[in-house]
Order: C-alpha cells, then structure tokens, then sequence
C-alpha cells in the first residue's frame, strides 16, 4: 500500500473570505439574526441573477422542494414523477405529503430524467414532475413542460447552467429550488432558494409556510395555514449577498479546473474507458453547464468503482461516490417496492460513477495529482 502524501487534496472547498467575515459580523452587530432585511435583499438579488421574477429564501435545498411542491398541489395519494439518481432529498419530498415517488430511467449522456421514460410514467395520479439538473446540466425543460403538468425544477446542483432555448436555470417561471450547503456553486453553510414567476399569492404561500404558516401581516396571534420551522437567517444571507459579489468568480473558477480535468483525463478515456461528464451542448445546442462536481465513469473491466476511491485515499486523494440509486435504498425497497433492474441505466451509472476532488481555487499541480493517482489505480 502506497503511503499518503503529507498533502490530501480535498474533495471541495468553499470560497470564503474577508467580506464574508464582514458581512456577518455587520448582521452580529445589528442585533437583528433574523426576519431581517438582508433576507428580502438576498431573495431579490438571487431572483435578478437568474432571471426569475422572484424568490423566497428557505433554511435547505430540501425544504425548499417540500414547500414548492406543497405549493404546486401535491398531496396524499397521488404520485411525483422524478429521477431515481439525484441526492435523495428529490424524492423524500414526495413522500413528506404522503405522496408516491415515481421513478423514471434517465439519459445516458447526459444523466437527467429521461422525457420519454417519464411520460411513460405519468398516471391519473400523477399530480407534478420533479426533474432534476444533475451535477449542473440542465434538464430538457421544454420536454417536461409539453406534458402539461406542474413541474418543480430540482436546480439544487445548476446554479449557472442555462437551458439550450435562452432561459439561465431557475428562471423559466416554474418552481425552482436550489440549495447552498458548503459544496456549491454559492453557500450560505446551509440554505437554500425558491424562484419563481410572477404570481405574488405564491410567495406570499411559500413565505408564509416556510414561517411556521404565520399570517401575512405577521401576527404572532394568528397561523392561518399548516406552517414549518424554514426560514434562513440573516446571518446566512449576509453571506450569500457577499457570495453573489465573487460568483461570476467561482463559476469561472470551477469551469477552469472542469477544462483542467477534460484535458488531463483525455488520454485515460481515449486509453482506458474512462467515462467523462458530458460537453456543453451534449443534446441540444446552446446548453451550458453550471458545474458543481466532476463525477466521472470507472471502466468496466478493471478495479471497482469502491476499489478506486479507496486506492485514491492510499495516495492522498479524496473522492466520493455520486450518486447511489435512490430506488435500491434501504426505505424505497421496503416502503415501495422498488428493486434491481427496473431502472438499468440509473443503475449502471450509479455502480460507476465517482467525484474527484473539485473546487473553484483548485490548482493545476493538484488536478495533476488527482489525475496521476487516477491513471496507476486504472493501470
């Protein structure tokens, strides 16, 4: 067994410096955490980057998804078509309304919900889409939309990515929700944004919700709905003011080290098989990709998948499986059903596919490690 540089490149690594310290120490100072202005400041920034007309912000990704598919009607007994390869927050939102995920395949290029394999899908019951633009590339939203159902746009993982048809991510007007934890393309720690439309009895729903459904002149007397502990503090958003300040920063940042990668790795997908996060424009010109990982296929016929990462770590390299199939987890086996085989595709990328470490201020000397280690485990 090799033995660790004294150096292990992390897997990610936030942005975080002195306007950030500054901007929360401001917020400490003022005496006022939370319900204060900087979260309509946030929430009407954020709205602007990505051409949405608003946005709500909440406490995670996760409650974010809960509250716009509450808003979007979803209820106990009808069913969420979404995709079986995301982080499981997608579908475990379905089922806090007591609703049925629904998987569909995905695509093989480019790893989101197939449009075909969802309409497939759609029953009597099913009361909205959940599509979701995984690891930053954009779904096929035109595709989803056709289909006449509400669609909530799992964007959690697309900040920056735009849609081959104009539209940046998050500002087509549905629903859509994306997330701040510490690994993202913007952080708040943990937090998360709903954008969307122009209809202000929405926001006024989900502002309310997310306030323990707290009327809307913010009575302390009067809860006039079913509400939830999901607000996110000023704290949080004096933070991802300051983030939106360096984003165009990081995301330059994070698509230098994915080019970085595309050319180092060439040789090992020309050689050896391995599999590569697909290009911009992968299935319709015009789509960009908002990176948030660089997930790559280990090549049948050689070390596994687990066998690689753990190899990885022997020479100082931290990596991560990304992502496993929700529908083989333990709870959707045994409350739904779901077994091996029905969604082959999901599954054989989920078997394969690995996040190498990848970061806005990643150096090129540590890609050329990640990049070294890889090819002797591969070899």
């Amino acid at each position: 067994m090799s033995r660790p540089p004294t150096e292990v490149v992390p897997l990610a690594q936030p942005v975080i410096g002195e306007a950030e310290e500054q901007a929360v120490l401001e917020v400490l100072r003022s005496g006022q955490l939370s319900l204060g202005p900087r979260v309509p400041a946030f929430e009407e920034r954020f709205a602007a980057r990505v051409g949405a007309a608003q946005a709500s912000a909440v406490s995670s990704g996760t409650t974010g998804l809960h509250l716009a598919l509450r808003a979007a009607g979803v209820g106990a007994g009808q069913e969420v078509v979404t995709s079986p390869f995301s982080f499981v927050a997608s579908a475990n939102v379905a089922a806090y309304e007591g609703a049925r995920p629904v998987f569909a395949d995905i695509d093989p290029v480019t790893l989101n919900l197939d449009p075909q394999a969802a309409a497939a899908a759609v029953t009597e019951r099913t009361a909205a889409l959940l599509p979701v633009h995984i690891f930053g590339y954009p779904a096929d939203l035109p595709a989803f939309e056709a289909m006449g159902l509400p669609v909530v746009e799992d964007a959690c993982e697309a900040l920056g990515a735009r849609h081959h048809d104009g539209p940046a991510v998050g500002g087509r007007g549905n629903p859509a929700v994306f997330g701040f934890y510490a690994n993202k393309q913007l952080t708040t720690g943990e937090g998360g944004m709903i954008t969307m439309g122009a209809d202000p009895a929405l926001k006024a729903r989900i502002d309310s919700e997310r306030n323990q459904g707290r009327a809307p002149d913010m009575g302390w007397l009067d809860h006039d709905r079913l509400g939830f502990n999901y607000r996110l503090s000023d704290i949080a958003c004096a933070i991802g003011l300051a983030q939106l300040d360096r984003l165009d920063d990081m995301l330059a940042g994070r698509a230098r080290v994915a080019g970085w990668y595309r050319e180092a790795l060439a040789g090992l997908e020309r050689e050896r098989g391995l599999g590569l996060p697909c290009p911009d424009g992968a299935r319709h010109a015009g789509e960009q990709r908002g990176w948030f990982v660089f997930v790559v296929q280990v090549p049948r016929g050689g070390p596994t998948r687990d066998e690689v990462m753990l190899a990885l770590r022997d020479r100082g390299v931290q990596s991560k499986p990304y992502l496993p199939a929700i529908h083989l987890m333990s709870f959707y086996r045994e409350t739904y059903g779901y077994r091996e085989g029905q969604f082959p595709v999901c599954e054989d990328v989920a078997a394969s596919s690995l996040a190498l470490p990848f970061f806005p201020r990643m150096r090129a000397d540590q890609v050329e490690r990640v990049t070294a280690a890889l090819a002797d485990v591969l070899g």
